[in-house]
């Protein structure tokens, strides 16, 4: 399986964390994430599609500064099962709120079961601040 199948996936998953329609949104999720992903994400471990659409709708449409979108920054680097990515959270205006990397891992069919969002500063960059 490659890298491109994996950006298929993750890229499908973007999209829906830029709808605002929850039909919509979990019709996308249905084609990116396994029924039972297992999202860890700022506020801890959780299971199922359901969960992700909620925290989308709660942090990424409901964020103190207003809607925005979630940009991916990086190619996606996938040296097996397991993929990464870099992205940022713009604001209305295109300004960045937020920036990480999330790693993802990926069934053989292509479907997210399982995604691990790092936001914020990487630990070597707040080594060196």
């Amino acid at each position: 399986m490659g890298e491109e199948l994996y950006a298929q996936a993750i890229d499908i998953f973007i999209e829906a964390t830029a709808t605002v329609d929850p039909e919509r949104r979990v019709t996308l999720l249905s084609r990116a994430l396994t029924a039972d992903v297992v999202f860890w994400g700022p506020l801890g471990r959780a299971v199922g599609r359901r969960v992700v659409s909620d925290f989308i709708a709660a942090v990424v449409h409901g964020h103190p500064g207003g809607p925005g979108r979630l940009v991916r920054t990086t190619q996606v680097d996938a040296p097996g099962e397991w993929a990464r990515f870099g992205w940022r959270y713009e604001g209305a205006g295109g300004e960045t709120l937020l920036s990480g990397m999330d790693v993802v891992h990926v069934t053989a069919g292509g479907d997210i079961d399982e995604i691990i969002v790092f936001a914020g500063s990487s630990p070597e960059a707040i080594g060196r601040a």
